[in-house]
Parts: C-alpha cells; structure tokens; sequence
C-alpha cells in the first residue's frame, strides 16, 4: 500500500501562487496531481514518471510545475498566476500496481 497525504491547499487571490505537497509512506514510479472541481468530474492536472518525464494538462501547462523529491517520496505542485478555474480539490496520486489516492487538499481561487 501506498499512503499519501496531500498539504498547502488554501485560499488564494487570482495571479497568485500556491505550493502542494504530497508525502507518501512509500515510492511509486508514477506520481501525479489531479483535481475535482465543483459539478465537474477528476481530471488529470500534471504528472512526473521515474525517469524525470512531466506532463500536464492544456490548461494548467506553463503556470504549473510538477516536481517529485530524489527519494521518490515527496511530490509537489507550485501553481502559479492561479486564475478561478483553479479552484478545486487537488488530490495525490501514485501508481504501483493500482492507483492510490490521497484524500485531497482544497484550493479555492477568488477572483
């Protein structure tokens, strides 16, 4: 089992930033960021595999950043010039066989 524990959500004005962290009791080769915003289904925000390769959605690239720790353990998202549609439960998420999740950190962006 993989656990992951997601922090740094919050309360943030439209332009600003925000740093997630996801810590997990283990390493998986696959990490990533997801979110959930209100009346809208999960969707895919930024991933990182073992070799260092990152991808994100259309909407998020070039003012996210998906970034993991050497030991695997530790991801984090630094969201910058956060715009509304932002605003949403961001959960963890690793893949080791199955999918684990975190249970997700809100971000709400004011506008």
């Amino acid at each position: 089992q993989v656990r992951l524990v997601e922090s740094g959500g919050g309360l943030v004005q439209a332009g600003g930033s925000l740093r997630l962290s996801c810590s997990a009791s283990r390493s998986a080769s696959t990490m990533a960021w997801y979110r959930q915003a209100p009346g809208k289904q999960r969707e895919f925000v930024a991933g990182i595999v073992g070799g260092g390769i990152t991808k994100y959605a259309d909407s998020v690239k070039d003012r996210f950043s998906i970034s993991r720790d050497n030991a695997y353990k530790s991801l984090y998202l630094q969201m910058n010039t956060v715009i509304p549609e932002d605003t949403g439960v961001y959960y963890c998420y690793a893949l080791d066989g199955r999918a684990y999740w975190g249970q997700g950190t809100q971000v709400t962006v004011s506008s």
